[in-house]
């Protein structure tokens, strides 16, 4: 029996790739070195997959960014903007894409489907002219094989591709990005054409927009693109992916009717209804790649109840046409269990991070070829009985108070425009109050009291008068901008070695456990180190209100209690799998409700309950997002449904086409959301443009801070008049699209200035014309 990974995590298991990244941009390293990394990762990677006995190993899984800006480098769709004159891709045109560079910003970056990963979202029309510009498919197959490995090198395919792309700037919305299968088909037979001369006997094309809420014309496109390519892929086992959903039914007749097709995977774990569709007519003579192993999560599988799907399986397809699998690239998990040394045995045996993972589609693969290993499956089965019955999950009085939200949807007793009546008499703010998200830049000199208190050389004194000093010198820096509604910096994030918001409240809040590599790639460089929920949570103590009314303390100015949302906690964490997802975060949001009422004691006037990953946790089908988006919404306004009404509760979002849950975001009831709008062409704009009235306070980014370019005043006040023609003068704010902890002050300072510059000189120019 055959065993197959769909794709691996890249950054390597201390995160080598992420630190040669940097380096690289840093211009302390060179691109040699940068490869030479990159090589050693794909190196370890392939062997042990091989020595974990795994058949079909995936090669061009690993990108130094994204494997879909990887596609359109393979197809030489650069955007005019970024001078490329033709030939093999390099570095710098690679770079500047998804990073953007002094002169030109970056392409629009957004999530990959309903995960925390985020991909460059490719900008298309009808006079781009594609051409084979990056040969790292074939080049990267070259290379395992000249290391003995055989592999399955993977595409993204053409028709995901180009459901994945955007219009670019200039081109009609309307422009059929299907239209363009006819010239990028040609450069995929080229591609193929080379790995068959380097000897390839399998290729992958994953195709996730399968899983979506296609059309008629939109299946026809899969049809006909399989179709052209058949003659191309002659000689070839053609596997097609599939992941992160179920089928429709006629998303299945189309994948199973595909021309020139050996095999299909199918992800049988959050496709719960697709094993359905198999059971009542699968093609004879095909592969099934069974998705039985989580590439979501981190439990351990639950070997005997997969391989007894996989034995109801086999009795279908056959046994030599079965193929264990992972449900999709274990890219979303951490990488290895064996580095985390810090947490306690009982939760350990209970987890599985990708290297586990892979040891796990192999015993499952022998177990069904009658070698079962019983001693791992008998240790397998011992772990899901101590998960089930340990005391340490159940929290009795957590699971009543959450019971007990039933029956309120937990609104506050005033509408949004009386609140901001009353907040504006208490703030005293200006037309077009400025401010930022949240975070300011990780210093080296915070990394290094980091350092020295965790090793024991400074006390703890010497740590909190740290970190005291930091949170001073934000409040001094931003008075010295000018700007309105003030925040601390959040640099105990990094003292408490808690590199994101997420982890930093997961660690005070119980249910909660915690790794020291469980690193996940997010985009590029950016690695987020998820919290595990493992049982039911609560807030033993505060969590914040110290260091927001130490930060209060230091100024006149609204200071902002900074905290996540619990949408946001759910959704960038790995959750618990034995009750729904809906129950946990009702649990999370009485938590957080609890610290947003302390907060308003401890003279707090101005709150941001971040809710960045709300859109992320969408359903991929549109008959699952009313229920989502019900418990989800209801989630935030539990947290903040106490407070008074001078109180000014802020909410955050990132990154996330939300024009399509627009009329959710105005029932979360928050007084003011800020949201990305500059990175995606202020796509967010155009629902306001279409009538849809917003009447609490909103602030669309005015730049993108995920790119090093600093915009200057006159851009940034471009950008605030667009936003003034489509709403009121009254509500809007002004401030960067997400928080600055990933940039340097040196871009930080003048980006800023420039900010409340743009704001100032607007206001300016409303005042004269009144």
């Amino acid at each position: 029996m055959a065993s197959h990974i769909v794709g691996y995590p890249r950054m390597g298991p201390k995160r080598e790739l992420k630190f040669a990244l940097e380096s690289f941009w840093d211009k302390k390293s060179s691109a040699e070195d940068l490869q030479k990394v990159a090589a050693d990762l794909r190196s370890a990677i392939w062997k042990q997959m091989a020595d974990a006995g795994i058949k079909y190993i995936p090669s061009n899984t690993f990108s130094y960014y994204d494997q879909v800006l990887d596609a359109t480098s393979m197809l030489g769709a650069v955007p005019p903007r970024y001078g490329w004159d033709g030939g093999e891709i390099r570095f710098d045109t690679y770079f500047s894409m998804a990073r953007g560079n002094a002169s030109v910003p970056a392409m629009e970056m957004t999530k990959w489907f309903d995960t925390n990963y985020h991909f460059i979202v490719p900008e298309l029309g009808p006079d781009v002219n594609f051409s084979y510009a990056s040969h790292k498919a074939v080049d990267e197959y070259k290379e395992a094989k000249s290391l003995g490995v055989d592999t399955v090198p993977v595409l993204v395919g053409p028709v995901s591709y180009l459901l994945l792309s955007k219009p670019a700037k200039g081109v009609e919305k309307t422009f059929s990005l299907l239209s363009l299968l006819p010239k990028i088909l040609p450069i995929y037979k080229e591609v193929i054409s080379e790995l068959k001369a380097a000897g390839a006997s399998w290729i992958q094309f994953d195709e996730p927009t399968l899983v979506l809420d296609l059309d008629s014309h939109q299946l026809q496109a899969f049809t006909a693109a399989y179709a052209d390519l058949e003659s191309a892929l002659s000689g070839l086992n053609v596997l097609i992916e599939t992941y992160f959903a179920d089928l429709t039914t006629e998303a299945y007749k189309t994948l199973v009717g595909l021309k020139g097709v050996t095999a299909y995977g199918l992800d049988l774990v959050r496709g719960t209804q697709t094993i359905d569709l198999v059971k009542a007519g699968f093609p004879e003579g095909k592969y099934l790649f069974a998705g039985v192993v989580d590439g979501r999560n981190i439990w351990a599988n639950d070997l005997a109840s997969s391989l007894s799907t996989l034995q109801q399986l086999e009795a279908i397809v056959g046994k030599d046409k079965l193929v264990v699998s992972t449900s999709c690239s274990l890219l979303h998990t951490a990488v290895d269990l064996v580095n985390e040394t810090k947490l306690d045995d009982e939760i350990k045996s209970w987890l599985a991070f990708a290297a586990q993972k892979v040891v796990e589609v192999n015993a499952l693969a022998k177990a069904l070829a009658g070698q079962k290993d019983e001693a791992f499956f008998a240790a397998n089965a011992a772990a899901q009985s101590s998960r089930k019955s340990s005391p340490r999950v159940t929290n009795e009085a957590v699971q009543k108070a959450a019971a007990a939200l039933k029956g309120s949807d937990h609104r506050r007793a005033t509408n949004v425009s009386a609140r901001l009546d009353a907040q504006q008499k208490k703030l005293n703010l200006p037309v077009l109050p400025t401010t930022t998200i949240g975070s300011f830049p990780q210093t080296l000199e915070l990394r290094r009291v980091r350092r020295e208190f965790k090793a024991n050389k400074i006390s703890e004194d010497d740590y909190i008068k740290a970190i005291k000093e930091e949170i001073k010198k934000v409040v001094d820096l931003q008075e010295e901008l000018d700007i309105d509604v003030l925040v601390h910096g959040e640099p105990e994030l990094i003292i408490l070695q808690r590199n994101d918001m997420v982890e930093y409240f997961g660690e005070q809040l119980s249910g909660f456990a915690f790794t020291v590599n469980g690193w996940v790639q997010s985009y590029g460089s950016r690695c987020v180190k998820p919290p595990i929920i493992y049982g039911d949570v609560s807030r033993p103590k505060p969590m914040t209100v110290f260091w927001s009314s130490t930060a209060q303390s230091m100024t006149q100015r609204p200071m902002k209690g900074m905290l996540t949302g619990p949408v946001t906690i759910l959704n960038w964490s790995f959750v618990r799998n034995d009750q729904p997802r809906f129950e946990t975060c009702y649990q999370i949001a009485l938590a957080i409700k609890d610290e947003v009422e302390d907060l308003e004691k401890a003279g707090i006037n101005v709150i941001q309950i971040d809710e960045a990953a709300l859109r992320e946790g969408l359903p991929l089908r549109k008959s699952e997002h009313a229920f989502y988006l019900k418990w989800a919404v209801h989630s935030f306004r539990i947290t903040n449904c106490g407070v008074q009404d001078t109180t000014q509760i802020h909410t955050h979002m990132c990154y996330s086409n939300f024009n399509d849950i627009i009329h959710s975001i105005i029932d979360m009831d928050a007084d003011v959301i800020t949201i990305e709008n500059s990175r995606s062409d202020e796509k967010l704009l155009s629902v306001f443009r279409e009538g849809v009235k917003y009447g609490a306070g909103i602030g669309p980014g005015v730049y993108d801070i995920h790119s090093p370019r600093i915009p200057s005043t006159e851009e940034i006040a471009d950008r605030i008049n667009k936003m003034l023609a489509v709403l009121e003068t009254n509500i809007l704010w002004v401030n960067p699209d997400c928080g600055l902890k990933t940039r340097k002050y040196a871009e930080v300072k003048p980006a800023l200035n420039n900010m409340v510059a743009a704001a100032k000189l607007l206001r300016t120019q409303l005042a004269s014309a009144k």
